[in-house]
């Protein structure tokens, strides 16, 4: 068994990053879904397709949510997704070295690998100092 990652993002962020992430791992140790949110889509609607989502990437170790900004719909829906007794934690601010380092810890489990996507994502930003 195995946690399910769910990348929760605005329209074409979420399979861009799938994209990317297979380019530097030909094949991913995890399950990674991206359900990306189009504007002016109603919510309760995404809500009940990403329930369905979120169950079917659930093999019994529960789904990390990787969402790309806190506050804002696919953020809120994944948020949701909990009481729709989906077990899960979610973490916002999603980049590509957030989503790399998940997929490099693949066996932790979910309370610990949504420490290792924050660690991974600010870990990521750097700034240039020349």
């Amino acid at each position: 068994m195995s946690v399910g990652v769910l990348l929760m993002t605005h329209e074409a962020v979420g399979q861009a990053l799938i994209s990317a992430a297979h380019h530097v791992l030909p094949k991913l140790p995890l399950r990674v879904e991206a359900v990306e949110v189009p504007p002016h889509e109603d919510p309760d609607v995404m809500r009940t397709l990403t329930a369905r989502h979120a169950r079917e990437l659930d093999e019994g170790d529960g789904v990390l949510v990787l969402a790309d900004l806190y506050g804002a719909t696919p953020c809120n829906i994944g948020l949701s997704l909990g009481a729709l007794g989906v077990r899960l934690r979610c973490v916002s601010g999603l980049n590509l070295p957030m989503l790399l380092r998940v997929l490099n810890y693949a066996e932790k489990p979910l309370d610990e690998l949504a420490e290792i996507a924050a660690s991974g994502g600010r870990g990521g930003i750097f700034i240039d100092h020349a």
